[in-house]
């Protein structure tokens, strides 16, 4: 693990150490896993992409019935 030096308000800080109490943890602690989660969140944004056309329906008219077919499966 390494040191981060992060300059903060004094507002953001207070919540944090609030949630912090509130968790019975630390405001290091409370930040690590917000980072991780953030970063995991993006990350995880980029990889979707990788999803696409893996359920292709074969059929060659979606782009075109498109509202159609949505109020069809929405019934």
């Amino acid at each position: 693990m390494k040191r981060v030096t992060v300059f903060e308000d004094e507002d953001l800080l207070r919540t944090l150490r609030e949630i912090a109490r509130r968790e019975n943890s630390t405001v290091p602690e409370i930040i690590r896993k917000a980072l991780s989660e953030f970063v995991w969140r993006r990350d995880s944004k980029r990889s979707r992409f990788s999803l696409i056309g893996i359920g292709r329906s074969g059929r060659k008219d979606v782009a075109k019935r498109a509202e159609e077919l949505f109020e069809a499966v929405r019934k």
